[in-house]
């Protein structure tokens, strides 16, 4: 049987491949079937326009196919940004990257300055280091598979149906060490909040759980600057900054 065998079910020709290729995989298989039930939508909004268009007297045919039109167009549009909010889990777009524009974009002209792509010594690396008027934040981008829930169950960390801990105490621990870098080394006292940037996943806005933050891409740059956890002044923002950027390599 050319390309193919008769002895696999095409379920079973997918076994193998990653999760984000299959994704893709169905995404595009599945494209006609949205395609029918984007028309049904449309058909049942052009019903209701001409209901509405006979209520209030207007011209049917016009109000009709505009309220089937806006359905059809809002359906492709709720469509794409599913499957576009997948893109840095499926390797298509990068966190950092997204994460990065947005943060400049909001808070540089607040006060605030952004390192990207540092190693902190003897730990990790980090995505971003934000140092503003209100206090030190370190920012990591994580992205999960679409049906990953992130959530707070009692004091813990939940991603999906595993724990978050893992996660959580790396970032942490990254985040106290760093602390305690800049703070020696500026002279200036620093303690530094640890979020993650989620790309993908199922989180309605923000979730708090054993020590990081964890909220959509968006809403990063709002969360620091609502939240303030020091008074900097300007003075000392640069000094932090200067001190960071001598005293974390960039990540090549």
């Amino acid at each position: 049987m050319p390309g193919g065998s008769i002895y696999v079910t095409p379920v079973d020709q997918v076994h193998g491949l990653s999760p984000q290729v299959m994704y893709e995989q169905f995404w595009i298989k599945e494209a006609g079937e949205r395609r029918k039930m984007r028309a049904v939508k449309a058909v049942a909004g052009l019903v209701v326009g001409v209901a509405l268009a006979y209520r209030f007297d207007l011209f049917m045919p016009v109000v009709g196919l505009l309220c089937g039109l806006l359905v059809a167009a809002g359906d492709a549009l709720w469509a794409w940004r599913q499957y576009d909010a997948t893109a840095v889990w499926r390797g298509r777009r990068r966190g950092a990257t997204i994460t990065g524009k947005l943060l400049r974009r909001r808070l540089r002209r607040a006060g605030y300055q952004i390192l990207d792509g540092r190693s902190v010594p003897g730990k990790a690396s980090i995505d971003h280091l934000v140092i503003g008027p209100g206090g030190v934040w370190v920012v990591d981008n994580e992205a999960w598979d679409p049906d990953t829930e992130i959530a707070r169950y009692g004091d813990r960390l939940f991603l999906g149906e595993k724990y978050g801990t893992k996660t959580a105490k790396a970032l942490v621990e990254v985040s106290e060490a760093l602390a305690e870098v800049l703070s020696r080394e500026s002279g200036v006292p620093v303690t530094i909040e640890p979020l993650i940037a989620v790309h993908g996943g199922q989180l309605r806005r923000s979730v708090t759980a054993e020590g990081i933050t964890l909220l959509k891409p968006r809403l990063v740059a709002r969360w620091i600057r609502n939240g303030p956890r020091a008074e900097f002044d300007e003075t000392q923002v640069e000094l932090l900054a200067r001190t960071a950027a001598r005293v974390l390599r960039r990540m090549s």
